[in-house]
C-alpha cells in the first residue's frame, strides 16, 4: 500500500519545490505577461502543483511547472486581458546604447512574432528559461530526439525569418 500523496508530498515538500522554482515560474510570466500579472499567475500554477502533488514527476518539478505554466498563461491570454507595457529604466546601462537595444528588441520581437506560436515556445523555453532537451521533452510531452528536432527546426526558421528581415 502507498502513502497518500498527502503524507508524502506534504507541506515540506511543497516549500521546497516553491523555494526552488518560484522565480522562474515568476520570470516565466513576467517575460510573456506583465510583472504585474506575473505574481498571480504564478500562485496558479503552484496551487495547480499543490493539488494535482501526486502528478508531479519526482526529478522534474520544473519542466512540470512550465507545462502548467502554458496551460496558465493560455487560460489567461483568453480572457482578453490587456498586457501592460513595462516601464523602462531611467537609466540605461553604460555599455549599451538604449536607440540600439530598442530597435533589436523591436525587430527581435516582430521576427519571434512572426513565427508559429508553437516555434516561439520552443525558442523563448531555451533562450529564457535555460531548458536543457530533457525538460524541454518533458515541457512539450515528447521524447528527446523530439525535442531537439523541434529545438532544430525552430532555430532554423528563425534564421530564416532574421535573414528574411534583414535582406527586406
Amino acid at each position: 500500500m502507498t502513502d497518500a500523496p498527502d503524507t508524502v508530498r506534504g507541506d515540506a515538500w511543497f516549500e521546497e519545490i516553491f523555494r526552488a522554482h518560484a522565480t522562474a515560474v515568476f520570470r516565466f510570466f513576467a517575460r510573456r505577461a506583465g510583472v504585474q500579472e506575473a505574481e498571480d499567475l504564478a500562485a496558479d500554477v503552484f496551487a495547480t502543483a499543490w493539488r494535482r502533488r501526486a502528478d508531479v514527476p519526482e526529478g522534474a518539478e520544473l519542466p512540470w511547472l512550465y507545462r502548467t505554466a502554458g496551460f496558465v498563461l493560455a487560460n489567461h491570454q483568453r480572457k482578453g486581458r490587456p498586457i501592460p507595457v513595462e516601464e523602462v529604466r531611467d537609466e540605461p546601462d553604460d555599455d549599451v546604447d538604449p536607440a540600439n537595444l530598442a530597435i533589436t528588441d523591436d525587430e527581435v520581437r516582430s521576427v519571434l512574432a512572426g513565427l508559429a506560436p508553437r516555434d516561439r515556445r520552443i525558442l523563448l523555453l531555451v533562450a529564457w528559461e535555460g531548458l536543457d532537451g530533457d525538460e524541454l521533452a518533458e515541457v512539450l510531452g515528447i521524447s528527446r530526439g523530439g525535442a531537439d528536432a523541434a529545438l532544430s527546426r525552430a532555430r532554423s526558421r528563425l534564421r530564416e525569418a532574421w535573414q528574411a528581415r534583414v535582406s527586406a
